[in-house]
């Protein structure tokens, strides 16, 4: 069977509060684009997973360490699965970007081999082991309210992306670790944002909290934002996740691939692309 797993974009990102155990609070409007690896996976008759990685940026996973050898593990101990599976990925998400590409890999492989609906309690258990990203894929757009729950946008939007990754290799372990301020916990109300130009200002006049601490380190974040916010037709630039992805949102089609040639001028040594919410 042959699976596409999506990357997703990080639209806000707001962090709340710091937990005991390390981690963090999170609210985020988020969307998968058609920004997507390719998996092929098959049951093998074998004691052992067999996961494989080719593609651009496949030297950069490790196939005896990763969220699709977790996750697998996590459903066999759990009685979800029983079987051992062959999975070969063809990396065409950047990693190490804030794509979220290693938890969209395992949320498909799980979502093909669980047919029918588990129970809250079991996915949380899973998503504890493999990561908290893991939930963002269960809708293509949708609002993190909290680490621990995801709600669906009533209302799709059509949203078009120049993606820009400069290569630089983010920790996400390191960036949450410098978070020192924390943002008022937001309430979204979802009817008003039924109309595009009213959803695109709520994203616009919101933030990425972690982008000033990235910008800090790695100045050429800034740099790549301000040129792609300055091109006709963005409406706003952000970096997603913890980085080291930069992305623009862009009016139309034509404006953003007009973009992506400016863009690749600028920085021919960097990854670029276009991208469409799915």
């Amino acid at each position: 069977m042959v699976l596409n797993s999506h990357a997703k974009i990080n639209l806000t990102l707001s962090i709340n509060k710091k937990f005991k155990k390390g981690l963090h609070n999170l609210q985020s409007i988020y969307c998968l684009v058609n920004l997507n690896d390719r998996i092929i996976i098959k049951k093998i008759n074998k004691k052992k997973d067999e996961i494989s990685f080719t593609g651009p940026f496949s030297k950069f996973v490790s196939s005896s360490n990763n969220s699709v050898l977790k996750v697998l593990k996590s459903m066999r101990n759990n009685k979800l699965i029983h079987d051992f599976y062959s999975v070969k990925i063809y990396k065409k998400i950047p990693v190490f970007a804030g794509f979220g590409g290693g938890s969209s890999n395992a949320s498909i492989v799980m979502k093909y081999l669980i047919k029918k609906k588990i129970k809250e309690k079991l996915l949380n258990k899973i998503i504890n082991y493999v990561g908290s990203d893991l939930r963002l894929f269960v809708y293509n757009q949708g609002f993190l309210k909290s680490i621990n729950k995801v709600e669906k946008l009533k209302k799709k939007q059509t949203l078009f992306f120049l993606l820009v990754y400069p290569k630089v290799k983010c920790s996400t372990k390191e960036v949450f670790s410098k978070v020192k301020k924390f943002s008022k916990k937001k309430f979204l109300v979802q009817n008003n944002l039924k109309l595009k130009n009213k959803f695109i200002n709520e994203i616009k006049n919101s933030q990425n909290d972690l982008q000033s601490i990235v910008e800090k380190k790695y100045p050429i974040i800034r740099d790549i934002l301000t040129n792609i916010s300055h091109l006709e037709g963005c409406y706003f630039s952000r970096m997603t996740g913890s980085g080291s992805a930069c992305y623009g949102l862009f009016n139309n089609k034509k404006s953003t691939k007009v973009a992506l040639k400016i863009i690749r001028n600028k920085y021919p040594k960097f990854w670029s692309s276009v991208a469409k919410t799915i």
